[in-house]
């Protein structure tokens, strides 16, 4: 399975793009500043094994072992 990075997956448009990912099976990792994102907007995928948000900017580096 591939895994999917979606920044700014707290946000409106960004959280129901998870949703509909999570739907048809993916494997997502969240980043999110969380600036205008809000945590309630992806509270309910959290618990799903399958969804991983992380806390970052963009705009600085992030290395990460996918």
């Amino acid at each position: 399975m591939k895994r999917i990075l979606i920044t700014g997956g707290a946000g409106f448009l960004g959280s129901h793009l998870c949703e509909r990912l999570l739907a048809a099976g993916e494997d997502l990792l969240c980043l999110d500043n969380f600036y205008t994102g809000s945590k309630d907007n992806i509270r309910h995928l959290l618990g799903n094994p399958h969804f991983e948000c992380i806390r970052h900017d963009i705009i600085n580096p992030i290395y990460l072992e996918v």
